[in-house]
């Protein structure tokens, strides 16, 4: 839990209720001890019950304390710079005065001011009522967020920092012939005396993915990084641990093991439910984010053909197009005149034919074009596609009871 003795200037001494609610940590800022001593081991007894529920009564409080909306993105690493990637694609690109500062703005999005942040902080921050949206990890959605309801996935595929959240024990030793949960599970050595120990930062999801493979007996220790050498270091017999190539594992002598796999994730955007029903201008905000999303992420990788064909009418050409399985397009091609003049007069001896294509399908696209006729092909990259309405906002709405 990450805690701040400065409260933001917008804050007024009710805020500090969001703050332990152990009396022993009250009684420590009392005496005004030194942080490390106040937030002792003693923290591990507050309840996360009891901390979810202040954390949301604090953010029900908050809603109207300001007026501008607020997006978290992630401040440092890979994420974040695909997260500005992203945006920027969608012509949403985010508009930073100075690189060492933590704020920032959306110019097409009036009345929004983005923050820079740790993910975790960005899901507590959301939850605490201080960001309204974010993007991040599902991962960090999901230990952090810890099932509350009012986190809303407004997005869940924004189609990159892909990766699985999984356990990995060593290729040798008493693990040499252990290739699935339900072996692990099985074996003797794991007893109240001598609990399986797993090395992780996903202590919530780790303890709930645990109890459902029936490991009663088990012990979390939490870190940050290097985790594949607890191990062999003989602090941790296992590790849970999020994989994208699995390269690092294998690095270390160790290896996955079949229904080990705790949670799929990418990157997602979320949003506080208490915002979206109440902070004004925040759901039409986040419904052009959403399309704006969506229409790019549709177009990615897909390709605009045109190519000219001879033919006596629109129907006959259209015919002969609809008869190749890859030209048929989103919806169908679209097949119009091209008028030309010849001896004075305005004739039609050629028709436009307009088709979407897959990246992977353009070549096979391009050469059945041309055995129907096809000529002067001309290929283009896509950048939007809008539908009618997006799905995913009709979902947001359905949640929203709206």
């Amino acid at each position: 839990m990450i805690m701040s003795l400065r409260a933001p200037p917008s804050s007024t001494s009710s805020s500090w209720s969001l703050f332990p609610l152990c009396p022993s940590m009250h009684s420590a800022f009392r005496a005004r001890l030194p942080l490390s001593v106040a937030f002792s081991t003693r923290i591990v007894r507050c309840s996360l019950l009891q901390d979810q529920v202040s954390v949301n009564a604090g953010a029900a409080s908050k809603v109207s304390d300001r007026n501008e909306l607020r997006l978290g993105l992630p401040s440092k690493g890979r994420m974040a710079d695909d997260t500005l990637d992203l945006l920027k694609d969608c012509q949403l690109s985010v508009r930073k005065v100075n690189p060492r500062q933590y704020v920032a703005d959306i110019p097409q999005l009036s009345n929004l001011e983005v923050w820079f942040q740790r993910p975790k902080d960005i899901v507590r921050k959301l939850l605490s009522g201080d960001l309204d949206l974010g993007i991040v990890g599902l991962d960090i959605v999901s230990e952090y967020g810890q099932g509350s309801e009012d986190l809303i996935i407004v997005h869940d595929s924004l189609d990159f920092g892909d990766c699985h959240l999984s356990i990995a024990i060593p290729k040798y030793g008493i693990f040499e012939n252990i290739n699935s949960m339900e072996e692990l599970a099985r074996m003797p050595q794991w007893t109240a005396d001598k609990p399986l120990r797993v090395a992780t930062g996903f202590t919530y999801l780790g303890s709930k993915f645990m109890r459902e493979k029936g490991l009663k007996h088990v012990v979390f220790s939490t870190a940050d990084g290097a985790l594949e050498a607890a191990p062999a270091m003989g602090i941790a017999d296992a590790i849970l641990d999020l994989v994208s190539s699995g390269t690092t594992l294998r690095e270390n002598n160790l290896k996955e093991i079949e229904g080990g796999i705790v949670l799929e994730s990418q990157a997602v955007l979320v949003a506080s439910k208490k915002s979206l029903v109440h902070r004004k201008g925040l759901l039409d905000t986040t419904h052009e984010i959403i399309e704006r999303l969506e229409a790019h992420l549709r177009a990615v990788g897909q390709f605009t053909v045109v190519a000219n064909m001879r033919g006596n009418s629109a129907d006959e050409v259209a015919q002969r197009v609809l008869s190749q399985p890859s030209l048929a397009g989103l919806q169908g091609p679209t097949v119009s005149p091209v008028f030309c003049k010849r001896d004075g007069e305005v004739v039609v001896d050629y028709y436009a034919i307009v088709i979407c294509v897959p990246k992977k399908a353009l070549y096979k696209s391009v050469q059945q074009l041309r055995a129907i006729g096809g000529s002067g092909v001309l290929v283009s990259p896509l950048t939007y596609i809008f539908d009618e309405e997006t799905p995913r906002w009709q979902e947001l709405l359905g949640k929203l009871g709206l």
